[in-house]
């Protein structure tokens, strides 16, 4: 058994800090705390058990803190998210997850609020001084016991109807921290498995299985239990983990106040993608098309 963690700065951490074949810097903006990992080789891939790509961590106050719609914070984690997206065409944004399950409905609720203008277009954008927005289709899959389709499967024939020049993937992850709980924001260009922060993984949504880029954006909502205990009694190694009580090997933990975070997270995460995609317009013109 490992410590289960979604966050590529967590299993850099767990690697000792300093792994060869990635590039890894922090700095600020804004108020808030950023890192940029870069995975380069195949190695530090099998090292940090993480795909080749770029993963930018913004450490952000507590979500159960409100942030407002103008907020100059949600502007720079737009800019973040910008890095990673192509600068022109359509943009297809999915919510991954079970809306029924609150630490699970963070894609789902995200996608409510992210502006789908992908058929506002023509004399009716143009009359209504909206011709600078950028076309953006939004999606819910919900998940596979739902619907039967693997989630991969139904993003991608919606990929090969529609040609999106980049699909952005919203999802809860999973930390290896309680205090990392709605403290963190992970946006990356290397793709994502479905369900791996509760250990039931699908199909990997990324380029190759999609045909276009795939840039996931994450908060983590749950701590594996037993990446909890062997996190706070110090144990790392494999066969101190395995000594646990086996009954808490596929349980999770989740803060108290999960809806609250759940709903602060997902209102900033669509403020911060319409920032992302939505860059002609400012935050409060966005609010009112909102």
């Amino acid at each position: 058994m490992y410590l289960r963690t979604d966050l590529a700065v967590e299993a850099r951490e767990l690697a000792g800090g300093s792994v060869k074949g990635i590039d890894y810097k922090t700095y600020s903006e804004s108020g808030l705390s950023i890192s940029r990992l870069t995975v380069k080789t195949e190695k530090a891939k099998q090292t940090l058990g993480k795909d080749i790509g770029t993963y930018i961590t913004v450490a952000l106050p507590s979500l159960t803190d409100n942030f407002t719609s103008t907020d100059k914070r949600l502007a720079a984690i737009g800019r973040e998210i910008r890095r990673l997206i192509p600068v022109n065409g359509l943009i297809l944004v999915v919510g991954l997850g079970n809306e029924e399950i609150t630490p699970d409905a963070l894609g789902p609720k995200t996608a409510l609020k992210v502006l789908a203008t992908r058929h506002i277009q023509g004399e009716l954008a143009r009359s209504a001084g909206l011709d600078g927005l950028r076309p953006v289709a939004v999606m819910n899959t919900g998940v596979t016991g739902q619907t039967g389709i693997e989630t991969g499967e139904y993003i991608l024939s919606v990929v090969k109807r529609i040609r999106p020049n980049a699909v952005v993937v919203i999802d809860a992850l999973a930390s290896r921290r309680l205090e990392r709980l709605g403290t963190t924001l992970q946006i990356s260009d290397a793709g994502i498995s479905p369900g791996a922060g509760v250990g039931n993984h699908r199909t990997r949504i990324n380029k190759n299985t999609i045909g276009v880029p795939v840039i996931s954006v994450g908060v983590p909502t749950v701590v594996d239990v037993q990446t909890l205990a062997g996190d706070l009694l110090g144990l790392e190694r494999q066969g101190e983990l395995e000594n646990l009580p086996k009954l808490s090997r596929n349980m999770v933990v989740i803060p108290r106040e999960i809806d609250l975070l759940t709903e602060r997270a997902s209102r900033l995460l669509g403020f911060a993608l319409n920032a992302a995609l939505q860059d002609r317009f400012s935050l409060s013109e966005l609010v009112e098309l909102m």
